[in-house]
């Protein structure tokens, strides 16, 4: 059974990235979930246009599938490890682990914060 852990409707900034990576702080990820069921769309800075999907687990951490097209036309497809740590004031972030399923070579680990509701 799914906990309270629910990521629809929030909308997220990267904190920090590996550099062989390609979101950077302009990148805003926009979070739909349907049951266990997690997706998204990602765009700005390093990426052109991005989608996301994967499942959620109990403990709200995340198994995703992501691919997009980066700044300099390059598809590039991965997959990521999440595990979810609920912020004092109840946004979300997010610990990422990731590597290149496609597009580009090697892994690397990043953050991402949930935007607080007034500025989005």
């Amino acid at each position: 059974m799914v906990t309270d852990i629910d990521y629809d409707g929030r909308v997220f900034r990267s904190v920090s990235n590996t550099d062989s990576g390609d979101v950077d702080q302009e990148t805003r990820f926009h979070y739909h979930q349907r049951g266990r069921v997690v997706s998204g769309t990602y765009a700005g800075g390093g990426v052109r246009d991005g989608v996301l999907i994967g499942v959620v687990d109990d403990d709200g951490s995340l198994d995703l599938r992501y691919a997009h097209v980066a700044a300099d036309g390059r598809l590039m497809t991965g997959r990521c490890d999440t595990a979810l740590q609920v912020l004092p004031d109840g946004r979300y972030r997010l610990h990422e682990t990731w590597e290149w399923t496609g597009g580009g070579q090697g892994s690397g680990v990043s953050v991402v914060e949930e935007v607080p509701a007034d500025s989005t």
